[in-house]
C-alpha cells in the first residue's frame, strides 16, 4: 500500500503541471477571440485579400474542427464574389495533423485532472494515507515543476524563437507538409509566426499567473494548519504521573 501511495504522489505531483498547462493550451484553442485579435494586430485582411467577416468565420470553423469528429478543415471563403476553399490541400493536410496533435493535448488534459482528483478523493479522503498538509505540499512540488516549464516557455519566445519553433515542428510532424511560402499560402499568411509567439506568451503568462494562485493557497493553508496544530498542543491538557 506505502509504495502504491508513493507512486500516486509522484503521479500526482507530475499531473499538476501538466494540467496547468494544457489547460491553457486548451483554453487559447477553444476561443477563437485571440486568434481574431491576432488577424487585426497583423493586418491579416491585407495579407490574405481576405474580410474580416471571412477571417472570423475561419476561425470560429477552426475552433470547431478541434473538437468535432471532421477529419478535415474544409472551410469557404468569398473571393471576387465566389465562394471558394480557403486552403491548398497541402494546408488542409497539415491542419489534420494539427488536430491529431491538439486531441493529445486535450487527452492529457483530462487524464491530468483525472489523477489529480483520483489522488484527493482516494489517498487524501479515503484512505488517508496522506494528509491535507502533505498535499499542500506536493502540490507546491508541482507547481515547482510547473514553474519550470513557464521559465522554459519563456525562455522559448524571447531567445531564438525562429530556431525553436522549426525544431517544434519537426519534431511534432512526421512530414514535411507545415513548409509553407508565406507569398501564396493563407494558412502561414493567417497565422504568422510572430502570432505564435504571442500565443506563446499568453500560455506562459496564463500558467504563471495559476502556479503563483496555487503557491499562495498551498502556503496559506500551510501556515494556518501549523498555527492550528501550535494551538491545539498547547490546550491538550497535561497528564499528571505519579510521585
Amino acid at each position: 500500500m506505502k509504495l502504491l501511495a508513493r507512486l500516486a504522489t509522484a503521479l500526482f505531483i507530475i499531473s499538476v503541471p501538466v494540467f496547468l498547462v494544457t489547460a491553457n493550451v486548451r483554453f487559447a484553442a477553444g476561443d477563437s477571440w485571440f486568434t481574431r485579435e491576432g488577424f487585426r494586430t497583423y493586418d491579416v485582411d491585407e495579407t490574405t485579400g481576405l474580410s474580416f467577416q471571412d477571417l472570423d468565420r475561419a476561425a470560429d470553423d477552426m475552433v470547431r474542427y478541434f473538437e468535432d469528429d471532421r477529419s478535415s478543415l474544409r472551410t469557404q471563403v468569398t473571393i471576387a464574389g465566389q465562394e471558394t476553399a480557403l486552403f491548398t490541400e497541402e494546408e488542409t493536410s497539415h491542419m489534420r495533423d494539427v488536430k491529431g496533435l491538439i486531441r493529445v493535448v486535450f487527452r492529457l488534459n483530462e487524464a491530468s485532472l483525472a489523477v489529480i482528483l483520483a489522488y484527493i478523493g482516494a489517498v487524501v479522503l479515503w484512505t488517508r494515507e496522506r494528509t491535507p498538509r502533505q498535499l499542500a505540499k506536493y502540490t507546491l512540488a508541482g507547481v515547482f515543476v510547473g514553474f519550470v516549464l513557464v521559465a522554459a516557455i519563456g525562455a522559448f519566445a524571447i531567445t531564438g524563437f525562429d530556431a525553436a519553433w522549426t525544431k517544434f515542428h519537426e519534431i511534432a510532424f512526421q512530414n514535411e507538409n507545415w513548409r509553407f511560402d508565406p507569398d501564396t499560402d493563407r494558412l502561414i499568411q493567417m497565422f504568422p509566426e510572430p502570432f505564435w509567439q504571442d500565443m506563446t506568451y499568453l500560455v506562459g503568462g496564463l500558467t504563471l499567473f495559476e502556479v503563483l494562485a496555487v503557491v499562495a493557497v498551498a502556503v496559506s493553508y500551510l501556515l494556518w494548519g501549523r498555527d492550528r496544530d501550535d494551538d491545539a498542543e498547547i490546550e491538550r491538557p497535561r497528564v499528571r504521573t505519579a510521585d
